[in-house]
């Protein structure tokens, strides 16, 4: 089990420690072929759970593996709900270069995590967090149930997986396609900070997007309570889960300034600051303000990129033409001054 979670994890390091002797986690990656979404993502579970010869909390790995055949883009939902007698904390999530932004949070009772990875995932990258779980299994009923979803795939296998106490799995459910009927509150200021409730079925596990970014809150079956995030205009409003995503009928008007934008970006330095005309070889490009940033070379757009807010990794695009070009990152606050990649033949 250790081995296995261990080569898998190679393209996500993470400082392992020692798993304890409860019952093992064996909720193998699902094996559904992918459907017709070119960018799909699957979720699995690796590890222990608690033991009570000898006393310990359990300990496992909760992954995301971008399964599909185009890079995985947008906001990725990932969860984890506990039955009663189990309580979790935050998990440890490092994963390098720091090209995205990460954010988590776990709900007062300790038995709900929920987490949202912005940022663009290759095809066949696997990423993990490292979940402590605490309780007494033989004192638990129900099971430990993952869940991972993204606004662009629409492909609803291999979303969830299930966990019973003594470590053993049942055949992971297809949960069934949202439906959203409306939102009891559909104008606020710009600057954001508004409640909003949204209600339909089908909503468990599920992320709202307003204006396609995520807005914290939590869902039942039948409804979201979220906070809006600020914004401007007329915003749609959608419900991303692991059965598929729903737009409300209605948008979600911002009355007001919306909030000042960030910082305008820069950029530091290039590394390597050379390649081959072929390209596709990873860059990185270290700076401030960089989150959510596209990248050039030259006039033509990388290959594949992904930025966080002080680091964008990129693939340069190949060319016939070896010399310098301009590399330079855009956000919605600008464009930063170039640097220089220089392609060699």
């Amino acid at each position: 089990m250790f081995t296995r979670l261990a080569k898998a994890g190679l393209a996500a390091a993470l400082s392992v420690t020692t798993l304890t002797t409860g019952a093992a986690v064996a909720a193998a990656a699902p094996t559904d072929a992918p459907g017709p979404s070119a960018q799909h993502v699957t979720v699995s579970m690796y590890g222990y759970l608690p033991s009570t010869t000898p006393p310990g909390p359990g300990q496992f790995s909760l992954g995301w593996t971008s399964s599909g055949t185009a890079d995985l883009t947008g906001p990725t939902h990932i969860t984890l709900d506990l039955p009663a007698g189990f309580t979790t904390e935050l998990g440890m999530f490092y994963s390098t270069p720091y090209d995205y932004t990460f954010s988590e949070t776990v709900s007062p009772d300790g038995r709900h995590l929920d987490a949202v990875l912005v940022g663009n995932r290759r095809a066949g990258m696997y990423e993990f967090m490292k979940i402590r779980v605490y309780g007494n299994p033989s004192q638990v009923s129900g099971q430990l149930v993952a869940t991972v979803s993204n606004p662009n795939d629409t492909d609803p296998t291999g979303h969830i997986t299930a966990v019973n106490p003594d470590g053993s799995t049942s055949t992971p459910p297809v949960q069934a396609p949202p439906a959203v009927v409306g939102l009891d509150t559909t104008t606020g200021p710009g600057v954001g900070g508004t409640s909003v409730t949204v209600s339909g079925s089908n909503l468990t596990h599920g992320m709202v997007l307003v204006g396609g970014v995520p807005a914290p809150g939590t869902c039942t079956d039948t409804s979201c309570t979220v906070t809006t995030p600020g914004g401007s205009g007329s915003a749609p409003v959608s419900v991303v889960t692991p059965g598929g995503t729903a737009t409300a009928p209605v948008t979600f008007d911002y009355t007001g300034a919306p909030p000042p934008p960030p910082p305008a970006p820069t950029t530091g330095s290039v590394s390597p600051a050379s390649g081959p005309l072929a390209g596709g070889n990873m860059v990185g490009i270290s700076g401030t303000d960089l989150t959510g940033g596209s990248v050039r070379f030259g006039d033509v757009p990388a290959a594949r990129y992904s930025c966080g807010p002080k680091f964008c990794s990129a693939y340069p695009p190949p060319t016939t033409q070896p010399g310098p070009v301009d590399v330079t990152v855009t956000t919605v606050s600008g464009t930063t001054a170039p640097l220089t990649y220089t392609y060699t033949a």
